[in-house]
């Protein structure tokens, strides 16, 4: 029995299952497009991993800014391995199903830490803003309690925010014929394209959540870089003016790399529905795996005590 005929008297249907799948039109090659995949999974995972064991074993690194840099890369651990295994698996295993109760919880995670990204980006904006504008009372303003409130205050925002979208989800009714995913993971806006309801309620929510996320933190980085110029271009010495904005350098490679891939993939999906289905996944993949792999790469370049305690760690030292 067809699976379509099995649910013709069902009134209302959810997909046991998803079919993903990998880079439209070049299944034939997945085993090698898995190696290039596999190593930027592991690069994202070894140096976020290493910046965290760094920045733990070293205390002059005990510092807000590194707080928020290991915030950073404890978010690209979470977010590289929300992907990762159902990636992989369509990659190297060619297994495209997932279940639709794992489909909503990837998704969810994968949402999550996203938006997490977006606010420890924020959360940095702010160091630096303090760090420049008033160096005599940064430490007394970014104490170990603030800094800790602060990250609370982010997952529990993503938390609050994502968390309604896959009850929203689970409402719809769905079509038995559509479960071909656009990627090999579990986007929203590809998921709630596949029921077989009205979602507009979802599309607005996703809009609200995008917003109120990463188009309010954008538009406060863009505040918080603006008061830090004001406040270089006061500065007397030009020496002083380009040591202020080198220490921001690690910081806004990090946000473009963060969201011009976000501003792609919204752009793709309200705008791009007429392009090849390969762009559609090209994007995302650029949106989820390289910020994660190229974040500890910008820190370690960028930042001289960084890079020392990655050493110090890769050869088995501590430091006193």
């Amino acid at each position: 029995m067809l699976p379509s005929q099995s649910y013709v008297n069902t009134s209302f249907f959810q997909p046991p299952a998803f079919l993903m799948i990998g880079i439209p039109g070049l299944e034939a090659f997945h085993g090698w497009i898995s190696i290039p995949f596999s190593c930027m999974y592991t690069v994202a995972l070894t140096g976020n991993c290493l910046i965290l064991l760094a920045v733990r074993r070293t205390p002059s690194l005990h510092q807000p800014m590194y707080y928020f840099l290991s915030m950073l890369a404890l978010t690209d651990v979470g977010l590289t391995l929300s992907t990762l295994p159902t990636t992989l698996a369509v990659l190297w295993f060619d297994h495209s199903l997932i279940a639709f109760n794992a489909c909503l919880t990837q998704m969810f995670f994968l949402h999550s830490f996203s938006a997490v990204e977006s606010s420890v980006l924020l959360a940095m904006s702010f160091d630096r803003f303090v760090a420049i504008s008033k160096p005599l009372h940064y430490a007394a303003i970014l104490t170990n309690t603030v800094i800790t409130r602060i990250g609370l205050t982010i997952v529990a925002r993503a938390t609050v925010s994502l968390l309604p979208l896959p009850f929203l989800l689970k409402r719809l009714n769905f079509c038995p014929g559509k479960i071909l995913l656009s990627h090999s993971f579990c986007f929203h806006a590809d998921v709630m394209k596949k029921a077989c309801a009205d979602i507009t309620i979802n599309i607005l929510y996703g809009l609200y959540v995008v917003l109120s996320t990463a188009g309010i933190d954008s538009l406060l980085i863009v505040l918080s870089y603006t008061l830090i110029l004001h406040t270089v271009m006061g500065l007397a010495s030009p020496r002083e003016r380009i040591r202020a904005l080198n220490t921001c350098i690690s910081h806004i490679l990090a946000v473009l790399v963060f969201y011009i891939p976000v501003i792609g993939v919204s752009m793709i999906h309200r705008y791009g529905k007429h392009l090849p289905h390969i762009v559609h996944a090209l994007i995302a993949y650029v949106y989820l795996v390289v910020p994660p792999v190229l974040n500890p790469i910008i820190y370690s370049v960028k930042s001289k005590p960084i890079r020392e305690a990655m050493l110090r760690v890769l050869r088995g030292k501590g430091q006193g």
